[in-house]
């Protein structure tokens, strides 16, 4: 076993769940602590709070498909390729 998995802190596997309120409604999204990390970087890059960033970028992939069935998964796919640097 390659044990890259069970060699790892286990804190940014925990999954949080955070209220916040997109286009108006009241939601939560639930993700991994070390997505959220990358959210609040990103926040604090663009100037803006984790929730106001979650609500601009949902607008945004609301605009690219009309059908947004898995927003959470939008939003790690978003995490990977930011932290990726593409």
């Amino acid at each position: 076993m390659c044990k890259t998995l069970t060699a790892r802190d286990p804190q940014p596997f925990r999954k949080i769940s955070r209220p916040l309120r997109i286009a108006g409604h009241s939601t939560s999204i639930c993700l991994e602590s070390a997505f959220w990390q990358v959210l609040d970087a990103m926040a604090v890059a663009e100037g803006l709070s984790t929730p106001k960033l979650i609500s601009v970028l949902h607008e945004e992939a609301a605009q690219m498909h009309e059908d947004l069935p898995n927003f959470a998964s939008v939003l790690r796919t978003l995490c990977l390729l930011h932290e990726s640097g593409r």
